[in-house]
């Protein structure tokens, strides 16, 4: 896997950045009634890339203002749910009591995929471990396994991470692994998972602790994580997360990400959304570990 770049800064998660593109009136530029921001928020995974796509579109549309923040995919929906952002990033679909909220806020949310990605399983490079199935991993975040002996590792007890319940990435994990695809399951990650607040997070804890088990978006994985393959079905191939296993639909633990509007974007959010999904933005996308358009399998 290529190096990605290196993980922003938390703090910088509420930076607002200038760039060309706008939804709301800006009041704060003196004799500029004209100039609009636009307020983009939501998914952590998604907030590095979102940081990105600003800074490069300063250059081509400088004189709008956008501002990203983070948060998790829930607060981002939430807020569009409330209009007080005109872009929500989500590394999960909206739910469906979501799009109800939204409707009786006479709001119809518009979904726009805007890249791909593997959720990578990760642990300490001295972990012998080199590939779970994802009932391994099903038991492991369920609190049936406890201990790596019981899955060819050394006799030490299991260390489970997760992200916290706001997060897209956590969503998916419960629905694709957890609860392995099966409707109407009810299994729940262990309580004694460790709840991070962030993707840094997950990864300083992987590396101090030989002990712990994760999962993270790849463009967050570095080099000092060791990544499994994974087993979807009994018999099956073990495959590795990167973007060409993505690509080609062999990785199981892959997914799209999203950005939610209120209605059709119009004007100049019309325009950003398509410099994202254009070259330039989908460029970017691939920089920075994700998985472009065009190429993710369904």
């Amino acid at each position: 896997m290529k190096p990605k770049l290196a993980p922003i800064l938390f703090g910088l998660l509420a930076l607002t950045l200038l760039i060309a593109c706008g939804g709301r009136p800006d009041k704060s530029v003196p004799g500029s009634s004209a100039a609009q921001t636009i307020e983009n928020k939501g998914s952590d995974t998604i907030v590095n890339l979102a940081l990105a796509w600003a800074e490069a579109y300063a250059e081509v549309r400088p004189e709008v203002r956008i501002s990203v923040t983070g948060g998790g995919s829930g607060t981002g929906i939430a807020a569009m749910i409330n209009g007080t952002v005109d872009i929500a990033n989500a590394s999960r679909k909206m739910k469906p009591e979501e799009i109800e909220e939204a409707r009786a806020n006479g709001i119809e949310p518009v979904e726009h995929i805007i890249a791909g990605d593997a959720i990578a399983v990760v642990v300490h490079p001295s972990n012998p471990v080199d590939e779970l199935s994802i009932a391994q991993l099903a038991d492991i975040f369920t609190g049936q396994i406890t201990n790596w002996r019981e899955i060819g590792g050394p006799d030490r007890p299991i260390v489970l991470l997760s992200r916290e319940s706001n997060s897209g990435t956590y969503v998916y994990f419960l629905e694709r692994v957890v609860r392995e695809n099966i409707k109407k399951d009810d299994r729940l990650f262990s309580p004694d998972t460790l709840l991070m607040p962030s993707s840094e997070g997950i990864s300083n804890e992987i590396r101090q602790n030989p002990n712990a088990i994760g999962y993270d978006g790849l463009g967050y994985v570095t080099h000092d994580q060791k990544t499994l393959c994974v087993v979807d079905k009994p018999g099956g191939p073990c495959v590795s997360p990167a973007v060409e296993t993505v690509q080609n639909g062999s990785y199981p633990i892959a997914r799209p990400l999203f950005m939610y509007t209120a209605g059709e974007p119009t004007g100049a959010i019309r325009e950003y959304l398509d410099w994202i999904l254009g070259l330039e933005g989908q460029a970017l996308v691939e920089e920075l570990g994700f998985v472009p358009l065009g190429r993710t399998q369904p």
